[in-house]
């Protein structure tokens, strides 16, 4: 019986996907896994029992992923369950930004007496571009920078994209009438609207600052629905002071980017939908149980993708630090009992390493006491099928 904790609301439909051999606690004493949404898990004392914890989301910023490193618990992650959802608000925010939709809304509702006749009057301080045949520069194709690209060149903008580490199967989903840029100021110097989907890292931090704003055409317009601190807000301030951004449109209302005309602050809405929010819990789940389960990995942000068909009844999974000749001080502990080995992975992910074992029979605690003693082993377990 694996226990599983939820600290947020997580949607019925992923949670309906525990059969029998799961309870769902409120509680965090023994739990295998925990899913999360936004709950805050740096100051959570997290117990030896915690395998995986899964977020019904993209971002683990909520969660101590280093720690659980070291733990040996597998952070899961469920990129693009909800990437129709931040496709959809990105394009309404495109339109947002151009044609004073907003602005207009507001005016309309200030509006008491002889309304037809004063709209008619007043509508021309509403006027704004359309985006047709404009060009939209997407930094960042993943699985929403793709879809992105594809609705807005499908609404007639030329649209050319940025990723120096696009993966393949985002390639495969990428329109063939998208240019890929071979550098981001390509991008930045030829825009009229420039959206952001890269991950937050220290490398990412700020990437739009005052000396990206300097490399943009006079009026550009920004969209930011990935992550606040991608963006530097001062410098964004700035640039639209001087004219370079003529509209800035973000998901992320904080401090210093309020009562802005030129600013449109939307509530974080980008995954706010009951479809995004099943479809991360579905994934979220699966993954989890897969892992429990079976032992492989898929989404995980701080160990590798490792899966593999069961090929015997017995399974050993091991958590280690990715140095050398690991697998051999492992295997040779194994070969001791004579126990043959049908089936191996080996993955690694930075500092870190996943190994799989199928072995044709049980491999005895002893053994698997005397892998756990092996400097630099993170964890072990045996599963059987």
């Amino acid at each position: 019986m694996y226990k599983i904790q939820t600290l947020n609301k997580i949607s019925s439909r992923g949670l309906e996907l525990f059969d029998s051999n799961y309870s769902i606690s409120d509680s965090i004493e023994g739990v295998d896994a925990i899913l999360v949404r936004s709950a805050k898990m740096h100051d959570m004392d997290l117990p030896d029992t915690v395998k995986a914890i899964a977020r019904a989301g993209a971002g683990v910023n909520n969660i101590p992923v280093d720690e659980c490193s070291e733990k040996g618990i597998v952070v899961f992650n469920t990129p693009g369950a909800n990437a129709n959802a931040v496709k959809e608000l990105v394009i309404a925010g495109l339109l947002l930004s151009s044609r004073k939709i907003v602005d207009g809304i507001n005016w309309a509702k200030t509006l008491t007496e002889d309304i037809a006749k004063t709209v008619e009057k007043g509508k021309g301080e509403f006027v704004g571009p359309e985006i047709l045949g404009k060009k939209l520069g997407v930094i960042g194709l993943g699985a929403i920078g793709v879809m992105v690209a594809n609705a807005a060149h499908a609404l007639g903008m030329e649209v050319v994209g940025y990723d120096p580490y696009i993966s393949i199967n985002a390639a495969w989903g990428l329109s063939r009438h998208i240019k890929h840029a071979m550098s981001l100021d390509e991008v930045l110097k030829d825009s009229d609207y420039i959206t952001i989907h890269v991950p937050l890292l220290d490398s990412t931090k700020h990437m739009f600052n005052k000396e990206a704003f300097s490399k943009m055409k006079r009026g550009v317009r920004i969209l930011n629905f990935s992550r606040d601190t991608l963006v530097n807000n001062e410098d964004i301030i700035n640039a639209i002071e001087e004219g370079i951004v003529s509209k800035y449109v973000t998901d992320f209302p904080v401090e210093g980017v309020m009562n802005n005309e030129s600013i449109i602050t939307i509530p974080h809405l980008g995954a706010s939908t009951p479809e995004s929010e099943e479809n991360c819990a579905v994934m979220a789940v699966k993954q989890v149980k897969d892992y429990l389960e079976n032992g492989n990995i898929v989404n995980s942000v701080n160990f590798p993708v490792c899966e593999m068909a069961w090929s015997t009844d017995c399974r050993v999974a091991i958590i280690h630090r990715n140095i050398p000749a690991m697998i051999k001080k492992i295997t040779d502990i194994i070969a001791t009992e004579g126990i043959n080995i049908q089936d191996m992975m080996n993955k690694s992910k930075g500092q870190y390493a996943y190994t799989i074992i199928d072995t044709d029979a049980k491999v005895t605690e002893e053994n698997i006491n005397n892998i756990r003693k092996i400097p630099d082993i993170i964890s072990i377990r045996v599963l059987e099928k």
